[in-house]
């Protein structure tokens, strides 16, 4: 069931009351649906390897390498010669976050208007353009805002659930705006968030900005029961540092990362790995996730490359992605894929 979401509701507008519902806002989807997981395997599909020992890479092949880049970062490199790793990042955070905060129906119609207006005085040029930018606008709200395929709250669910931690700490590896780390706050309360991003920009915009009235399923650690979780009710503290700079020890019961292994080329995936190890408490768990590979995905990155394509980028099914973790060192516990991610919860060996 969708509803509208009335303009009226309070700073915490949802409650118990509101499980099992679904509320459309102009830039995102608020899905209060299955609250105690029971339900929640429809979404996750698992158990694809029953032993990663035996696979190879003749077998899985490759990852698909998204090689359209943005026109922004063309036309720096074509000036300026080959864009750095962190410019590459902080445009893609700021190119990102000014997609996420648009009122998709508002947009919508402004676009379509625009585009009659130029069909009315032929102006070809200025209609193709308009044209393109319906169909962006038209794909993203899909993929993000109807579908909830970005965020996907039951299939992340589906994956985090299960987890033997009580009150973790929880470090999340470029973090961005830290939905996935807040999603895993909600599930295991009482313990602590730490999200790291060296772009300030996460910390100030993606994350600063995230909506303090969305709701986060989860459960109450006194009755065990489901409840709902907000933003500033949880104990999160925000880092903005190179992760290869960070000076904790083992210290985490979980550390996870959510597109982050797909942006580097094979020759850098042992140290992103290892990234997910150091930080880690003996019987810890990494959690990772990547993009699928897909054609739908092929074409939204396609499609969406002035949005999203700002540095290097693979899609991978769960049997390649599964190759990294486990040859560099990892026992899967879980894995398998939800919308447009593939998901993985690993122990180092």
């Amino acid at each position: 069931m969708t509803l509208p979401l009335s303009e009226a509701r309070p700073p915490y507008p949802f409650s118990e009351a509101d499980f099992g519902k679904t509320y459309l806002e102009p830039s995102y989807r608020v899905d209060l649906r299955e609250p105690a997981n029971e339900n929640l395997d429809v979404f996750f599909n698992a158990n694809q390897v029953s032993d990663w020992s035996q696979l190879t890479w003749k077998e899985a092949g490759k990852p698909y390498e998204v090689k359209t880049m943005s026109k922004h970062r063309k036309s720096y490199e074509k000036e300026n010669g080959e864009m750095s790793v962190k410019t590459s990042w902080e445009d893609f955070n700021r190119s990102f976050h000014e997609w996420f905060i648009k009122d998709m129906p508002d947009e919508m119609s402004k676009s379509k208007g625009e585009m009659l207006r130029h069909f009315s005085r032929f102006r070809l040029k200025d209609v193709k353009e308009a044209l393109g930018e319906t169909v962006r606008l038209s794909l993203w709200n899909y993929v993000h805002r109807i579908e909830d395929g970005t965020w996907d709250p039951r299939g992340k669910r589906a994956l985090f659930q299960g987890l033997d931690v009580s009150k973790p700490r929880i470090l999340f590896l470029g973090a961005a705006e830290g939905y996935e780390a807040m999603q895993l706050h909600a599930m295991y309360p009482g313990g602590e968030v730490v999200l790291c991003d060296y772009d300030e920009f996460c910390k100030t915009d993606r994350f600063g900005h995230f909506p303090e009235s969305y709701p986060f399923l989860g459960f109450n650690s006194a009755t065990g029961q489901p409840r709902v979780w907000y933003k500033d009710q949880m104990n999160i503290h925000y880092v903005v540092d190179d992760i290869r700079n960070l000076s904790f020890g083992r210290e985490f019961d979980i550390v996870i990362s959510v597109g982050l292994l797909e942006h580097f080329p094979d020759n850098y995936k042992e140290e992103v790995m290892d990234w997910h190890r150091k930080f880690l408490k003996p019987g810890g768990y990494a959690i990772l996730t990547t993009p699928r590979h897909q054609l739908k995905s092929r074409l939204f990155y396609m499609i969406m490359a002035d949005v999203m394509n700002h540095t290097y980028r693979e899609l991978m099914d769960i049997k390649q992605m599964g190759l990294y973790v486990y040859e560099n060192g990892f026992d899967i516990l879980r894995h398998g894929f939800i919308k447009v991610h593939n998901g993985i919860i690993a122990r180092p060996r």
